[in-house]
């Protein structure tokens, strides 16, 4: 619901809605109320990502109510009723590249079509809003050519949106429902819902507990992004040629996902003074032994930058000790990879595949059987594991890795030999590598048991914590300090018993720490 439009003294634009308001003109079967548990996790997020420097929706209020509407939080058949709550999203347009399929011909297989087909004269004019108001320079350039302005504007489009994805590889961030209408026009997160963040690295990781082929998985994400942008090409036709804006997403999408992926990665690992061609490799082994062991992503790249390039043996030893706590145990990757199908139904599908392809096509996914069988061989070999042979395992693991990330290093510092020959102190240099290392590897992220320990104590009436999360997220990159609990006098007394009672049960871990054994039981979705 909209609340209108706010124009900054510096000319920056800003539109205010309210999401979770209840019933408008365009609500579909829903009631258009959203409940606590998702607005603190939407209201936190965007202001996590905003202070993580990645281009985002806002929130600015996050109220709540004694009004309850009826959930099925797991569409498990267990409804419970919630608080009804409101965000107020702030952002310079909520246009997205849904909104052009509005001009959708019919489908040819089921018949459905756009509710404004055929209208190409709506279609111009939301390109002249679009591009005039929020894309001015390409208006300005090409004022005298529609194709040519269009064909640039949707080039910057697409620039737009492999950086942005790159940044959420970057920081571990999965989306969970990336489909058309959940991608900004102008580049921004926008959207939260299933979101996560990486905790163990997991290339196939799926945040979303309801994406169950795994469309949405966090390795996926740049490939569907660019699938999104050949469906805003589709919908821009006849104003921009199909051939005209594929060519522009085959030659622009892939190279700037890259480019500026590496960039990034670059940085995290250090790398501040050239660009070699090993980068790469040096990024995909990292990442590789962060796999095999189970590492927790933002750990290990924050604790990175404690290691110097000039270790002797006994630091390197100390170094590894640091890296290894932050992979998983045994008891994580048991719950990691504990079978989730039925071993009947599984057998069933199995026998499916091979009997009936086109039936088991409809009902299930190669991917999936595949993924269910992983789970089975790697749960069988965990059942016989001790703690030592796992501690025992990942040592060995990391110093593979460690071996191919120190000989990058190596060859890295002496290419930088020549370029720091006239630097009077070498400790400048380090410094430096250090400063930018740890402005761009977070310390705090939003995971979610962070998430739900917020709303859980939100839920008993006590917002402290909610706003103690806020706090640290808003910088991230820093050591915390110690912080006392915000609190509303209000909320004092009614609020302060009811929070103990939900956290009792948990111990109270580092805003930084891998998440606990509980937290692997959360569903989102």
């Amino acid at each position: 619901m909209y609340l209108g439009e706010v124009l900054g003294p510096q000319g920056e634009r800003w539109e205010i809605q309210l999401k979770g308001a209840g019933l408008t003109p365009f609500s579909r079967q829903a009631d258009g109320r959203k409940v606590l548990r998702s607005s603190v996790r939407e209201f936190l997020c965007s202001e996590a990502m905003f202070h993580l420097g990645i281009p985002t929706t806002r929130a600015g209020t996050c109220v709540t109510s004694d009004s309850t509407v009826l959930r099925d939080v797991l569409y498990d058949g267990n409804p419970k009723r919630e608080r009804c709550t409101v965000v107020l999203r702030i952002a310079s347009t909520f246009i997205r590249f849904g909104s052009f399929e509005i001009f959708k011909p019919p489908d040819e297989y089921t018949g459905r079509k756009g509710p404004s087909v055929n209208r190409n004269d709506i279609r111009i004019q939301m390109l002249d809003y679009v591009i005039g108001t929020f894309y001015p320079e390409i208006q300005e350039a090409y004022s005298d050519n529609s194709v040519q302005r269009n064909a640039a504007f949707f080039k910057e489009v697409t620039r737009r949106t492999a950086r942005l994805v790159a940044e959420w590889q970057c920081v571990g961030f999965c989306h969970g429902v990336l489909n058309t209408d959940n991608m900004s026009i102008v580049g921004l997160t926008i959207d939260y819902g299933p979101f996560g963040f990486l905790d163990r690295y997991d290339p196939e990781h799926v945040c979303n507990g309801s994406d169950s082929a795994g469309r949405y998985a966090y390795s996926r994400q740049p490939e569907v992004c660019k699938w999104n942008l050949g469906k805003l090409a589709e919908a821009l036709v006849p104003e921009l040629p199909l051939e005209i804006s594929e060519l522009i997403l085959e030659e622009e999408y892939d190279a700037e996902f890259e480019k500026h992926y590496l960039q990034k990665m670059r940085k995290k690992l250090g790398l501040i003074q050239l660009e070699l061609e090993e980068d790469s490799k040096l990024v995909s082994e990292l990442l590789e032994t962060m796999h095999l062991t189970g590492g927790d992503f933002t750990n290990i790249f924050y604790l990175l930058s404690s290691f110097s390039v000039y270790s002797d043996t006994s630091e390197l030893e100390g170094f590894l000790e640091e890296l290894t706590s932050q992979c998983a145990s045994v008891e994580e990757l048991k719950v990691a990879f504990k079978p989730q199908m039925d071993p009947r139904q599984l057998s069933m599908m199995l026998m499916l595949a091979q009997s009936n392809p086109q039936l088991f096509a409809l009902i299930g996914t190669k991917a999936n059987i595949n993924k269910e069988l992983e789970r089975i061989e790697q749960s069988s070999k965990l059942q016989q594991l001790t703690a030592d042979d796992l501690l025992s395992r990942n040592k060995r693991h990391w110093k593979a890795g460690l071996r191919h990330w120190k000989e990058g290093l190596e060859k890295y510092r002496a290419r930088l030999q020549k370029e720091i020959e006239n630097v009077s102190d070498a400790d400048t240099w380090n410094a430096d590598r250090v400063k930018v290392m740890n402005s761009n590897n977070p310390k705090y992220i939003l995971r979610n048991y962070i998430a739900q320990n917020a709303i859980e104590a939100a839920e008993n009436g006590d917002f402290s914590e909610v706003r103690n999360v806020l706090k640290l997220l808003e910088n991230p990159f820093q050591e915390a300090g110690g912080f006392g609990e915000v609190k509303d006098e209000e909320e004092e007394g009614a609020g302060a018993a009811a929070a103990a009672c939900a956290q009792e049960t948990r111990s109270r871990l580092p805003y930084s720490s891998k998440p606990p054994l509980w937290a692997s039981e959360l569903c989102v979705t």
